[in-house]
């Protein structure tokens, strides 16, 4: 038996608005001090991410990307390093993800079928089984490449918009209680500034990949897609 979905709400209760709090209200020396309150505030999200990869008995590439931000994110706080730090590793992780999904266009195995054309959203074998029937497999494959330079434009979008955030944002050093509360307003903004448009592009370039798959397999949408 397969676990249920997680409560999106939940998830963003867990890894954005709590961790948040803790920050905007712990970080003074009357409670849990800067260093104390930012790491119990990355802890949330890197437990959720590893309590929800146990729960499923797989590896979620998302929730290991945001526990290794996490880990940048409290090294950052231990060296008291500067605020354009955080900016350069807010970028770093979608901005590196960019540069690997637009190498991969040029190999056998785009990653566009790894993060968007795969078993988990689309029913792959359905989907191949009908391009072969219609002689359509290359034209198809013509269209994951140009998928995968969207998605790599995606993630380019994504690292320019989180360093942007980042710098208006945050601009005190860490280890002190103003940079606490500058990556708590920078944790809330970053949703709806960032997480939200990208969130927006990557859906519609799933439907505009599903039309050109319906156009050359003659499928109906809901026969290519799981659920």
């Amino acid at each position: 038996m397969k676990p249920d979905r997680p409560n999106p709400l939940l998830e963003i209760a867990i890894t954005i608005v709590a961790p948040a709090a803790i920050l905007m209200l712990w970080s003074d020396a009357e409670h849990l001090g800067t260093l104390r309150a930012l790491l119990l505030a990355l802890a949330l999200p890197l437990l959720w991410g590893l309590w929800d990869a146990w729960r499923r008995r797989r590896l979620n590439w998302l929730a290991l990307l945001g526990a290794v931000s996490a880990l940048l994110t409290g090294g950052i706080g231990l060296l008291e390093l500067d605020a354009r730090w955080l900016a350069l590793k807010e970028a770093a992780l979608p901005g590196l993800l960019g540069v690997a999904v637009l190498a991969s266009s040029w190999t056998r195995q785009p990653l566009i079928r790894i993060l968007v054309f795969n078993a988990d959203l689309f029913d792959v074998e359905r989907v191949h089984a009908a391009l072969e029937a219609r002689r359509t497999s290359a034209q198809f494959e013509q269209r994951l490449r140009k998928a995968t330079l969207l998605l790599a434009a995606t993630f380019f979008f994504t690292a320019g918009a989180s360093w942007a955030l980042a710098r208006w944002v945050v601009t005190s050093a860490a280890g002190t209680e103003a940079f606490n509360a500058e990556y708590a307003r920078l944790t809330l903004l970053a949703y709806p500034l960032v997480a939200l448009p990208a969130m927006l592009m990557m859906l519609g370039l799933l439907l505009w990949l599903a039309r050109g798959a319906r156009a050359l397999t003659g499928l109906e949408l809901g026969d290519m897609l799981r659920g």
